[in-house]
């Protein structure tokens, strides 16, 4: 049985983008960016849901990875890389970046630990904005067009192509990369929750002072959930680039960071099957909002009274109370954290 719904949900996958084409393009763009969005959380769930290390700043590490993907893949300096030379380029970049982070914080928690990462996710902004005087590195706020899409020899991920009767549009292509990089990284994530550096992170979130004693090096180890996550965030930022086309520096604000701390939140942190849960629910009801809620505001008052984001916000901020209030592990929490919290 296990294999038969295995089997259904991998044609399920394979089938998605095209029955999302039906109703529109701009779908299937939702659908990649909600995988991105994914990315992001299973990163971003190694620092918070394994290590118990609060990062507000996190989208700094996907802002790297962006920009290293465009300054080596663009006009800008004239470099035009390919992109598997380039992305295992930008998840080291951030991994250093994350290293950087983590290697001056390692002695503080809670608070203090998100008020560091937090500056540090605004500084890094503050230089994607300003790094265009005396020499121009960024282009400044106007950010980084031009930027070349994903090659592959003669073929190309932003072209329309027919295959077997079936269109593949550049989104579409984008999708089943996206999905093949989302497997890879489950698996990694899933070899990591039951191995010994898993462990050892879990021991750190639970009594840091208890895990020390019994033999395990925190420092390297808190160093190490920084690095992962940050490489991934790092990958993900250049697939970001190269679908967009173009970035600037105001991809990567605050409110980033923190939508997707809420995904890793709301899914269950420490489960990975949670985090995926919940980054997707986070990219699409917005989306499913934006296009609800104003046709129906025109259809019933004749015109738009609530602006659909503050609609979205609203309901976002009573989502999170909710779930505080009644499910504070999250929709689908680990075994472990669900103990803790009903014992």
């Amino acid at each position: 049985m296990l294999w038969i719904g295995v089997a259904l949900l991998a044609v399920a996958l394979l089938a998605l983008p095209f029955a999302l084409a039906s109703v529109g393009t701009t779908w299937v763009r939702i659908m990649n960016l909600a995988i991105l969005f994914t990315l992001l959380s299973l990163g971003l769930n190694i620092v918070v849901g394994y290590a118990g290390l609060l990062d507000l700043g996190y989208i700094a590490f996907y802002g790297v990875g962006a920009y290293t993907y465009a300054l080596l893949a663009s006009p800008q300096f004239g470099i035009h890389l390919p992109f598997w030379a380039i992305l295992p380029i930008g998840a080291l970049v951030a991994c250093i970046f994350g290293v950087l982070l983590g290697a001056p914080t390692l002695k503080l928690r809670g608070d203090y630990l998100a008020i560091v990462t937090l500056g540090f996710g605004e500084i890094v902004r503050i230089f994607f904005n300003n790094l265009s005087q005396p020499v121009n590195i960024t282009n400044g706020p106007q950010g980084i067009s031009r930027i070349d899409p994903f090659r592959i020899g003669g073929f190309s991920f932003n072209q329309n192509e027919t295959l077997l009767g079936l269109n593949f549009s550049g989104p579409v292509k984008y999708y089943y990369l996206l999905l093949a990089v989302l497997l890879a990284v489950v698996v990694i994530n899933l070899r990591l929750q039951d191995s010994r550096i898993g462990r050892a992170w879990q021991a750190i979130r639970e009594d840091e002072v208890a895990a020390s004693a019994m033999g395990i090096n925190t420092t390297r180890v808190k160093l190490l959930a920084f690095a992962m996550g940050a490489s991934f965030a790092g990958i993900a930022g250049g697939i970001f680039a190269a679908i967009q086309g173009f970035i600037s520096p105001e991809s990567f604000v605050l409110v980033e960071s923190i939508m997707v701390l809420s995904m890793v939140v709301l899914g269950g942190m420490g489960n990975i099957w949670g985090v995926i849960l919940g980054a997707l629910l986070l990219s699409f009801v917005p989306e499913i909002l934006r296009h609800t809620v104003e046709p129906l505001q025109r259809t019933l008052f004749g015109r738009s009274l609530i602006e659909p984001e503050v609609i979205r916000m609203l309901l976002f901020g009573l989502a999170l109370v909710l779930m505080m209030l009644l499910r504070p592990a999250g929709l689908w929490p680990s075994k472990v954290r669900k103990r803790e919290l009903t014992e």
